[in-house]
């Protein structure tokens, strides 16, 4: 069983500015990030742009990470595709590179035929077809579907479906999932502005956009929970809302690799349609940056 206790940033994946997938650039990413105690890296999440790539792009980008990946940190690797096929085929890729473990955003284009029945029979034949364990994916800001406790639950039924990122916020809902899912399930918070909820319900961890330019203080929020030093948890939590929201649901990836390469890291250009920042967009985000106290990632 692979322990995802800690906190993983979401890579956003790195293009070039004509917009071509930089493989050197997500490991520069990733060895600078790797000088924090991150318990590991998620390439290919929502962050990363998913969508955005082809196949062969995203084949490409799981064996440029794991390369690039420390021995004894976790990668894990998103496969979420509207079929079941292209997921069956994508998480034997992500394997065949070295992942971990796969995050499977479910399909989304059919929302109204995607019930119980067609999500569950998805998620079970992902998961009985790969070598590695499959985490569910709530993504619903991104899927326009929010799955609930129930649906959860059912799929999380298959002994090779071992966790769930879960991005929606709705704490009852994380907390229903964790008090009644099968020994060893394993929940992360998909969002370092409920972190700290999320924990003290049983969270093991968090899968963060935030993580990516403040791993520090997504690490120590943790850390002070563990230590049981709420106080100080809560005011890192609290300092903490501002610029997530502004890297998430505010701005978005552009946001994010801004943030980065205001911050050290490589961020670049999102891919279009999606449009970069406007300069004083951009400025307002890195006061938001600089009043919450956050950092240049250490070289």
């Amino acid at each position: 069983m692979i322990s995802f206790n800690g906190i993983f940033p979401p890579l956003p994946t790195s293009f070039d500015d004509k917009e071509n997938l930089s493989p050197e650039k997500i490991q520069y990413n990733i060895r600078a990030l790797s000088h924090y105690p991150l318990a590991g890296f998620l390439i290919l999440g929502s962050n990363g742009e998913l969508v955005m790539l082809s196949e062969k792009e995203k084949t490409e980008a799981y064996h440029a990470a794991r390369q690039a990946i420390p021995e004894g940190k976790i990668m894990l690797a998103g496969t979420g595709g509207q079929s079941t096929r292209e997921t069956i085929r994508l998480t034997a890729e992500a394997a065949r590179a070295g992942a971990d473990a796969a995050l499977v955003l479910h399909p989304f284009y059919y929302k109204g035929l995607m019930d119980k029945e067609a999500l569950m029979a998805h998620y079970h034949a992902v998961a009985e077809s790969s070598e590695i364990p499959v985490l569910i994916y709530n993504m619903p800001a991104n899927s326009g579907m929010d799955l609930g406790a129930d649906m959860i639950l059912a799929i999380a039924d298959h002994p090779n479906i071992i966790g769930l990122k879960d991005s929606g916020g709705n704490l009852a809902k994380m907390g229903q999932v964790i008090g009644q899912s099968k020994p060893g399930f394993q929940v992360l918070a998909g969002s370092a502005g409920f972190l700290l909820p999320a924990l003290s319900l049983g969270a093991v961890g968090g899968i963060l956009a935030l993580a990516n330019i403040a791993p520090d203080e997504c690490i120590q929020i943790y850390k002070y929970f563990l230590d049981g030093k709420l106080p100080q948890a809560r005011k890192l939590q609290q300092q903490m809302i501002p610029p997530n929201t502004a890297v998430t649901r505010q701005w978005g990836v552009p946001a994010l690799k801004a943030a980065m390469d205001h911050l050290g890291l490589y961020g670049g250009p999102a891919r279009q349609p999606i449009q970069p920042m406007k300069p004083e967009t951009k400025n307002k985000l890195f006061e938001i940056l600089q009043h919450a106290g956050i950092q240049p990632i250490k070289p």
